[in-house]
């Protein structure tokens, strides 16, 4: 089971975009997939429409029981394979800037429970939006991770945002030694802007390898199918099948990832993944 963290410390840049579109990649794929809304907006929950929970992740944070995981847990309106384990604005009650390692380590507990009980269709890929914040609700993802997927615009306010996201995975290792940063997604470019081309470059500087090779264009189909609550990948203009084209190829990166130290993580896409991502 793969379990993503995505995050950033500025709020705006698109996180909830990119659960949701690698959520829409993991779909047309046929990865069974959950996503966990940690973000008391609860953005990705609305988009999701999964029916009315009688738990939320508010419930699962003080109580991570089976029965509490399985009340909280709904399927999305997208198809079957993606389920949502609903967000609430009272999460936010919870985002202690001072939590302690027992609330810390409760999000860990319910997820070691999903990967245990007995399911003939077990999640392959578990998907964490957080909030734009640095309380108990990210760093509660980021104990409960393998990886975390830092999210950016390229500009200069959100290259410092992303900068505290990284020091606050590498931090958070300390409760979690299986924590390494997957990458750093570079979301709605405007590849004729000289501004976004200098903070790529300036990205590139301060992160090296760890900056994904695909970035997320700019395109206005992406808030058109979120506000249709759909999946990106079903919307189907050209702006929504370059955006598409491009959560493939991440979504790829994210799988092909294994939690073992000995791989090597920072690579280019070689020929099978971007095959493997146009033919989805």
């Amino acid at each position: 089971m793969h379990t993503v963290a995505v995050l950033s410390l500025k709020g705006g840049v698109g996180k909830t975009t990119v659960a949701l579109g690698l959520a829409s990649a993991a779909l047309r794929r046929g990865v069974r997939t959950l996503v966990i809304d940690l973000d008391p907006q609860c953005n990705a929950t609305s988009t999701l429409e999964p029916a009315e929970t009688e738990a939320s992740i508010y419930d699962v944070l003080r109580e991570p029981t089976l029965e509490v995981l399985e009340r909280a847990i709904a399927p999305s309106t997208w198809g079957e394979g993606v389920d949502v384990l609903s967000g609430s604005e009272d999460a936010e009650s919870l985002n202690h800037p001072d939590p302690g390692q027992t609330r810390l380590s409760r999000l860990r507990e319910a997820l070691g429970l999903i990967k245990d009980r007995d399911d003939d269709q077990p999640y392959q890929l578990v998907l964490l939006d957080c909030p734009p914040s640095l309380g108990q609700l990210t760093r509660s993802a980021l104990v409960a991770a393998d990886r975390a997927l830092l999210i950016t615009e390229p500009t200069m306010f959100a290259v410092a945002g992303v900068q505290r996201a990284f020091e606050a995975v590498q931090n958070e290792r300390e409760n979690n030694a299986d924590l390494q940063p997957l990458g750093v997604v570079v979301n709605r470019v405007r590849p004729r802007s000289h501004e976004h081309q200098f903070r790529i470059e300036e990205l590139r500087d301060i992160f090296g390898p760890l900056v994904m090779p695909v970035a997320l264009p700019d395109r206005l189909a992406v808030q058109q199918a979120q506000g249709a609550c759909m999946p990106i990948h079903e919307w189907g203009t050209p702006g929504a099948r370059e955006v598409a084209l491009a959560f493939n190829l991440l979504l790829a990166r994210v799988l092909r990832v294994s939690r073992s130290r000995r791989r090597a993580v920072h690579r280019d896409f070689d020929d099978e993944e971007i095959q493997e991502a146009v033919d989805a």
